[in-house]
């Protein structure tokens, strides 16, 4: 990637963060650290313009479809579809509001650009690996990308999607592991230590990848080389930071489910427009 791609992709994800902050805010309850950690990822998957993503796929049956499986993390994906144009960004402002086509975690029947509902952790692995082997089998040129929590590796339902995935050497299947190293109660390596996260992924049949998670040119080389890994899938592990580009947020677990409140927000937006 080129200087040009780079700084047009922070500039988009920068205003991602501005809308997971805001949204957040508006509504009062939610998730900002996992988030805001995952926002780089994201924000490439959606507009480095490498993929066959957009509303304008919408009905296209080999389209690519990313997964957020670890779905609490649902504002940077919402925030990503608005400004990719699935819906208007009036929208974002009624975040778990009743009524709302944004509901606290991804759900397909509301949200246009949602792929399947997700929040219950472990399962939206296993439904990326069912929807892979779907277009292994119609013969469908796609790709599928599964977001992962590092925290949501302690559900036993990842290792079983993650051998599944193998079995059936399913090389169009990519799942990202945003590895922020904190969940709901601590840091993962206290709660339940999946580590080493790289040997194990290894250990049931996957070609891995490390990288920066925050690092455009790092996230581009490692998924552009998934297409070269045949009869594999593919895993990324993100090393990321919980709660990135707001200072207060950073490496805080009281960050993981918490919304920022005005004087918060305030002070959150005034860092990232720094960025």
């Amino acid at each position: 990637m080129d200087k040009t791609e780079i700084k047009k992709l922070k500039d988009i994800a920068k205003q991602i963060r501005v809308d997971i902050v805001e949204m957040l805010c508006a509504s009062g309850s939610g998730h900002s650290g996992g988030s805001l950690s995952i926002a780089d990822v994201v924000t490439y998957l959606y507009f480095s313009g490498k993929f066959k993503l957009g509303p304008e796929y919408s009905y296209s049956i080999d389209r690519d479809r990313v997964i957020l499986s670890k779905g609490h993390a649902c504002p940077v994906l919402y925030a990503a579809l608005a400004e990719k144009g699935y819906f208007d960004k009036s929208h974002l402002l009624t975040l778990r509001k009743y009524g709302s086509i944004l509901q606290g975690h991804p759900d397909m029947k509301k949200t246009p650009g949602i792929e399947i509902t997700t929040g219950s952790l472990g399962q939206g692995l296993s439904c990326a690996v069912g929807m892979a082997l779907g277009a292994k089998l119609d013969s469908l040129n796609c790709k599928v990308f599964a977001i992962v929590g590092d925290g949501e590796c302690d559900e036993g339902q990842i290792w079983e999607a993650a051998m599944a995935a193998a079995h059936y050497k399913l090389d169009n299947l990519v799942a990202i592991v945003d590895r922020n190293g904190l969940q709901i109660d601590g840091f993962t390596k206290d709660i339940m230590n999946t580590e080493p996260m790289i040997d194990k992924w290894k250990s049931f049949g996957w070609e891995v990848a490390e990288i920066n998670g925050h690092d455009f040119s790092q996230i581009d080389s490692a998924i552009m080389n998934s297409y070269k890994v045949k009869k594999k899938p593919y895993c990324i592990v993100a090393n990321t930071t919980k709660g990135k580009g707001v200072s207060f947020m950073e490496n805080q677990c009281d960050w993981h489910g918490k919304a920022p409140n005005l004087e918060e927000k305030e002070k959150a937006l005034g860092e990232l427009a720094k960025i």
